[in-house]
């Protein structure tokens, strides 16, 4: 999520910004607090892309693209918290 991003949503929920710099206040705070959100949400992916790739291990017809694909979906969401 970029500081862009970030500033954006806090202004969309109408938090307090600083008059001087026109960010929100506690900037820093919001951008690590966003990142803790961030993480969590990938873990939770993960976790059901996990359930999925099990699924799909059952079902032997057509394991090969379903697995393909939903690796490719991990490594989206495993780029994402490199950013």
């Amino acid at each position: 999520m970029t500081k862009e991003e970030i500033i954006e949503m806090a202004k969309q929920v109408k938090l307090p910004y600083d008059y001087i710099t026109g960010e929100p206040m506690w900037l820093d705070k919001l951008e690590q607090f966003a990142k803790l959100v961030a993480e969590k949400e990938r873990e939770a992916l993960e976790v059901e892309l996990l359930k999925m790739k099990q699924g799909v291990a059952s079902k032997s017809d057509y394991i090969q693209g379903r697995w393909d694909l939903i690796g490719e979906f991990q490594d989206i969401i495993r780029a994402r918290g490199q950013e």
